[in-house]
């Protein structure tokens, strides 16, 4: 924001200017709203998941039933290995027919397929009759032969199941191979993954609506946020959020921390058209002066000398008055901008409250006014000894300015581990309560007449202010009207220099 002054039939006239920078937008970035990646962000954490866990469970139970079917048809085959074995069926063809048709029975009640081999795997039997006479060579017969009895599932789906038939000695005369198709499982497992498939998708629904309105409900307030900051941006700044949540969460922080700014925006709009009408006022009445005394000179004739030298005077008087207030406001906005460096090196406190003790003295014996000066120790500390003192010796100057006659000031200077505090309490007019948290405003003026009457550019106070905040330090006030003022100002023994 940049200011144009200048005079207008005599008036000062201040016209700022806001600069408004372009706005820069990134190449390739694009909008994606917050909704939706958290739409997306719970559909991959909710449905995801259950998808992952859904497939495992089907695997499982799809397993689960395989080796059942695995367990039952070695334990068929085992039966009839014990009954091949008891009737001796490889060696006495005279039992053969009642225990195949056994066989026969058992095959068309379980649905599986029954074959016998002999030791040189042979097929003997078959309760499909397609295979009897040929030589079957697989891997499980070879296993079984071997007294191990095996139940395995082929590529083709189907299930092998063989034990071995015991002879005479022990030894291993023929296999039982049972074999069965896992259709009826397939089916089983088809049947439940559309169940499931179903229940997913209900749930995923479910899920989906749900997370639609969370998202909704976490979005709108951030929208109305957006939307409220998009007006103070134009400058309404008398823009709220709406807060009507019973639960205190950190949408709600947020809302409340909108609030705060906005709040303080419109408290600094405020200050800053109070602060241009100050400065307006300020610099008005000395060029109204001025313009009345050099009229008054320029329409009157012959004028005595004297008259000119005592007009020239007060007219020099009300320039030098601009310049002190143009000097100080000036050193404001260089300490807001921080153009003033500060030069911190070790500063000895005590010198620097005596020296300015010893200079403004003559002020206060001109109105009765005791110094006392308290020590508690010598102090040393970090900071820029020639700004230092000028903010400290504002404060003394206003309390012997602000003091009746024969009134007190005292000043105590202290320090602990960390700190060094500085105290300025007078016996003057004091400060009324709601306005103690403004007298370091620019310009700001608690009896505007008695503060003209005292001098002074309004300005020194916030020089103060600046001057103790850029040493990282802070300064409060305790004041009672008629009673008097303590302003205490603390500042770090030790500086954080980079």
């Amino acid at each position: 924001m940049s200011p144009n002054i200048f005079l207008q039939n005599g008036e000062l006239v201040i016209i700022l200017i806001k600069s408004e920078k372009p706005t820069i937008k990134k190449k390739g970035s694009h909008f994606l709203s917050l909704r939706w990646i958290l739409l997306a962000t719970y559909v991959v954490v909710g449905i995801v998941p259950l998808l992952l866990i859904a497939s495992t469970i089907l695997h499982s139970v799809q397993d689960y039933f395989i080796e059942e079917r695995k367990k039952e048809l070695l334990s068929q085959a085992n039966v009839i290995s014990g009954q091949i074995t008891s009737h001796e069926y490889m060696s006495d063809k005279a039992n053969r027919d009642a225990l195949e048709e056994t066989m026969l029975e058992m095959s068309q009640e379980h649905d599986f397929r029954v074959l016998v081999l002999d030791s040189s795997c042979l097929v003997v039997y078959d309760t499909g009759y397609s295979d009897v006479g040929k030589t079957v060579l697989i891997p499980e017969v070879f296993e079984a032969l071997e007294n191990k009895d095996i139940a395995r599932t082929q590529e083709d789906g189907m299930v092998y199941a063989a034990v071995s038939i015991s002879g005479s000695s022990n030894t291993r005369v023929g296999v039982v191979l049972v074999s069965d198709d896992m259709q009826d499982i397939a089916d089983t497992v088809v049947d439940i993954a559309r169940k499931g498939n179903l229940l997913l998708a209900g749930l995923a629904i479910i899920v989906i609506i749900m997370m639609i309105i969370i998202s909704q409900i976490f979005t709108e307030p951030i929208k109305k946020m957006i939307k409220v900051i998009q007006k103070m941006s134009e400058g309404h700044f008398e823009q709220r959020v709406q807060v009507h949540s019973q639960i205190h969460n950190e949408i709600v922080d947020l809302a409340l921390a909108c609030n705060h700014m906005a709040d303080q925006l419109e408290k600094v709009e405020s200050t800053r058209q109070q602060f241009v009408s100050n400065v307006s006022h300020e610099l008005k009445t000395p060029l109204s002066s001025i313009k009345v005394l050099s009229e008054s000179i320029l329409l009157q004739e012959d004028v005595p000398k004297e008259m000119y030298v005592e007009f020239l005077h007060d007219i020099n008087s009300e320039v030098d008055r601009m310049a002190a207030i143009i000097n100080d406001l000036l050193t404001l906005v260089k300490l807001d901008q921080k153009e003033i460096p500060l030069n911190f090196k070790e500063t000895d406190l005590n010198g620097v409250v005596e020296g300015i003790i010893k200079r403004l003295l003559p002020l206060a014996q001109a109105k009765n006014i005791s110094i006392q000066y308290e020590k508690g120790k010598d102090v040393t500390a970090m900071a820029d000894e020639m700004k230092l003192t000028l903010a400290i010796a504002n404060l003394v100057d206003n309390a012997i300015k602000y003091t009746p006659e024969d009134g007190k000031v005292e000043i105590n200077l202290d320090a602990d581990h960390q700190n060094a505090f500085i105290s300025v309490a007078d016996t003057g007019i004091g400060i009324p309560d709601n306005e103690v948290a403004r007298i370091f405003e620019r310009f700001y003026r608690v009896d505007k007449t008695r503060d003209r009457e005292t001098g002074g550019t309004g300005l020194g106070l916030s020089i103060t202010h600046s001057t103790i905040m850029m040493h990282n330090g802070s300064i409060k006030v305790y004041s009672k009207e008629d009673e008097g003022t303590t302003i205490l100002v603390r500042i770090p023994i030790r500086q954080n220099i980079l």
